[in-house]
């Protein structure tokens, strides 16, 4: 196998383990994709039925524009392939695909006009880089579905999707699952403030602006080093995820 592949692979398995450890996981409902070449319809892709806690970097599946197992021929699931198949067609930038119905960021997605307040400095990393598709049109049974879905998510690194959950996309899966893991953290931040029945303390739009670009969009170097972080950990408690 081709040495840049199998590192995507256990970057990939990584990143399916990581967000296990925070709750990211929801049975084996949710998907996790990676583009692999310039045909944005060949991608890796957990197989259906996977729990993220034990991903394996050579068990990802390598999907063909049908969605078909190139290896072993096995089911992806016809849901995640038309969210994902879409998001990778439309937005050719998205290389990461990172799709979760973690808690606290669906738990806003079933609020009335739900959004992530500018109200903690872990929300500002997201600051007008967040799409809303307030429309539930239950199970994405049909690739028109999941076109909507990836139109809804525009320039956006992040879409909340009403009563469902939240997708994540990024450039590398460094950046993607950066953005997964600060996302969840915000939510959660948010979601406890609220529970305290008085009213969030937004930041200014002009500090938020600033903040914003102390940050910096694209956040490579800061996301690899938590990445690499994540990997070295797993290589000592889990080291069977990268094989």
């Amino acid at each position: 196998m081709d040495s840049r592949l199998m590192e995507d692979r256990k970057d990939l398995a990584a990143v399916f383990r990581g967000a296990a450890m925070f709750s990211g996981q929801a049975g084996v409902c949710s998907h996790f994709s990676l583009r692999v070449s310039d045909d944005p319809l060949r991608f890796l892709l957990n197989p259906w039925g996977m729990y993220f806690s034990e991903a394996r970097a050579s068990e990802l599946m390598l999907v063909d524009e049908n969605g078909v197992d190139q290896v072993g021929g096995r089911d992806g699931g016809f849901a995640a392939f038309n969210i994902h198949a879409q998001v990778h067609a439309i937005h050719p930038e998205a290389r990461c695909v990172l799709h979760t119905h973690m808690p606290y960021a669906t738990a806003i997605t079933m609020l009335d006009k739900g959004r992530l307040e500018p109200a903690s400095q872990e929300a500002l990393r997201f600051y007008d880089d967040i799409a809303y598709d307030d429309s539930y049109n239950g199970l994405a049974h049909d690739p028109r579905e999941g076109e909507r879905i990836a139109r809804r998510m525009g320039n956006k690194h992040v879409l909340f999707l009403a009563h469902h959950g939240v997708i994540v996309v990024g450039p590398s899966v460094a950046q993607a699952f950066d953005h997964l893991y600060y996302l969840e953290r915000a939510a959660q931040l948010q979601v406890l403030a609220m529970s305290c029945n008085r009213p969030l303390r937004m930041v200014p739009d002009d500090i938020a602006h600033k903040t914003v670009s102390q940050f910096g969009r694209e956040r490579e170097h800061w996301a690899r080093l938590h990445l690499d972080a994540l990997r070295r950990k797993l290589d000592c408690e889990h080291p069977e995820y990268a094989s």
